[in-house]
């Protein structure tokens, strides 16, 4: 029998967080590990027959595949959790991910399959955005839902440090495959990380499994007011806020490929070294383990517009001082740049994201709402990033292999200052976003829609429940 809203206590949020977190990590690990082997191995493996640069864009593309799945994921598995459950939905998705990830450690490459090995990747990618697509609005939901009395932004954060976690363990097994030597990495070496993702699907199954759905649907499925077609009513009732939710998350999800993925492809064309790149990356991760929560707890206090808004600003101003730490070529610098831009910039509104998002929509349609929202966003401010990035600092040579043979770009010609406006211009559109949101950090999300603005109780905000 699911728990009652009155019964739950501090206590009780620990298994939930351990399952939204631990199994959204894993989740994460399997989409940032494929995002790693596009840039080193993927081109090879793959596309062998083509240009370094070509081969990398057709890897970019794969990669783009599972942000355009991501939607539809959220719009699949959202009309399930608002059907069935959020538990239940979300162990369909860590299975989806888990065994997506798992095949492409054994699918050939080109030298056996031809063509036909890159067309079964682009499937098992497209599988793996659809489990994405559904995971990260039903994790979000269990720990704000379990914890929506008090301090929302702090209990619905920690799903969100999935992706720091994610990130350290996709690039400390890419860098344990990598040590080897190249040869290593081409031939077994890259299929190793994915091989063991079967083992931490088992581990996030086992948690998974253990849970209690949450009070808040626990109690619409108890008195019979599951909605017919929740996608439908999300839209209904919230149409603007799923565009608005949509467009606040230009601002970080952009910029974050750029930051941990493209990163890795403009560090070969200045001569940086792999691992240090890598190892920036992981350290980042790290210190956005602490900074996520600590901003999401933040939020409750500031209010999430307002915190939000601030840091569409720090990100835009960030984008220049990025590409000039990182065209310094100097470690210390280098690793600064990659520090910032995750721990600092990102973590900001990354942290109170999900209870910005989440808490617009009634219970009855709030994982459809939440993950439509969420995910509309992905194929044009994730998928895309990479690409655009790629394309503004490419040289002719190259290009010229598209039809672009007048395009004259190259970083002399200060190219890099054009991905310094495409950050700008996506800080923007997250800015004006938010500003047609209303607040609702105090408000009450337990009906069909949330009553903005209810007071909060004494020191309700100033410490987690």
């Amino acid at each position: 029998m699911a728990t009652s809203i009155s019964d739950v206590t501090p206590r009780q949020m620990a298994p939930v967080i351990a399952a939204s977190t631990v199994g959204t990590a894993i989740e994460w690990y399997d989409f940032f590990l494929y995002g790693t082997m596009a840039t080193l191995v993927f081109p090879t493996v793959f596309f062998p027959k083509s240009s370094t640069f070509i081969g990398t864009l057709l890897a970019f593309f794969t990669f783009l595949v599972g942000f355009i799945a991501r939607p539809i994921g959220g719009a699949i598995f959202g009309h399930l959790g608002d059907r069935i459950g959020r538990k239940s939905t979300l162990v369909a998705t860590l299975l989806l991910m888990g065994i997506a990830t798992l095949l492409i450690g054994f699918l050939p490459g080109y030298a056996t399959l031809g063509a036909v090995a890159a067309l079964i990747l682009v499937v098992l990618r497209f599988c793996q955005g659809l489990g994405v697509g559904g995971e990260w609005g039903g994790s979000v939901l269990l720990a704000m839902e379990y914890g929506h009395r008090r301090n929302r932004g702090f209990w619905a954060s920690w799903p969100q440090m999935g992706v720091p976690i994610g990130l350290i363990l996709s690039t400390v097994a890419v860098n344990l495959v990598q040590s080897p030597g190249k040869d290593f990495l081409l031939s077994i070496g890259w299929r190793i990380p994915f091989f063991v993702s079967a083992l931490l699907i088992a581990i996030g199954l086992y948690i998974r499994l253990r849970i209690l759905e949450t009070p808040l649907f626990a109690k619409v499925l108890a008195e019979g007011r599951t909605a017919k077609a929740p996608i439908a009513e999300a839209f209904r009732r919230s149409s603007p806020e799923i565009a608005l939710s949509a467009g606040a998350r230009f601002v970080e999800q952009a910029p974050f490929y750029l930051f941990t993925t493209f990163v890795i492809t403009y560090g070969k064309i200045l001569g940086l070294s792999n691992s240090l790149l890598l190892n920036g990356i992981t350290l980042a991760a790290i210190i956005e383990l602490f900074t996520i929560p600590y901003f999401g707890r933040l939020s409750d206090t500031v209010g999430r517009r307002l915190w939000y808004l601030i840091g569409c600003g720090i990100m835009a101003a960030f984008a220049f001082p990025y590409f000039l730490l990182l065209n310094s070529k100097v470690g210390v610098l280098v690793l600064l740049a990659i520090v910032l831009s995750v721990a600092l910039c990102h973590a900001w509104v990354y942290g109170p994201q999900a209870a910005l998002i989440a808490e617009r929509f009634g219970t009855r349609s709030r994982y459809s709402g939440a993950s439509l929202g969420y995910q509309l966003a992905a194929p044009f401010a994730g998928g895309l990033a990479p690409i655009i990035a790629l394309l503004l600092l490419n040289g002719k040579n190259d290009l010229s292999a598209l039809g672009l043979s007048g395009v004259k770009v190259n970083i002399g010609a200060g190219s890099w200052q054009a991905v310094s406006v495409y950050i700008l211009v996506l800080a923007a559109i997250s800015f004006f976003s938010v500003l047609g949101l209303r607040e609702l950090t105090n408000a009450d999300i337990s009906g069909e829609t949330p009553e903005a603005q209810v007071a909060p109780a004494a020191g309700q905000i100033n410490a987690p429940a």
